[in-house]
């Protein structure tokens, strides 16, 4: 059973930075994500890492701001935020994919194990 734990949330002000880590027990090689959810809102993807970290895709509202990598000797995969803003308020959770190949287009339903998620409050 493979598990996935986040850590990295916090608080801080518009315009600063954080980065969140996701240590995957089981490390293979399918494609991982970050997604997050704001109270009232539907869960979006915000960052996929894919095919050993040669390929990354980032939701629209996060582009240019946000950087997803992973480390697999570490078997952990990060999202630095950068410039963040109020919006970006949510629980963030890291996601693993099925296949080696997702992006921000792929439904949340074809991920097969989840973290618990750590929060994020921009003020």
């Amino acid at each position: 059973h493979v598990q996935l734990v986040e850590s990295g949330g916090g608080s801080v002000q518009a315009g600063g930075s954080l980065t969140l880590s996701c240590v995957v027990s089981l490390y293979i090689n399918t494609c991982k994500a970050w997604f997050r959810q704001a109270p009232g809102k539907e869960r979006e993807a915000v960052a996929t890492v894919s095919l050993g970290g040669s390929r990354t895709d980032y939701a629209a509202s996060v582009k240019g701001r946000f950087t997803v990598s992973q480390d697999a000797t570490k078997k952990t995969v990060y999202l630095q935020m950068n410039s963040l803003k109020p919006e970006d308020t949510a629980m963030y959770y890291c996601a693993k994919h099925t296949e080696q190949f997702c992006g921000v287009f792929s439904p949340a339903s074809e991920y097969n194990n989840w973290g618990q998620g750590t929060q994020v409050t921009v003020s």
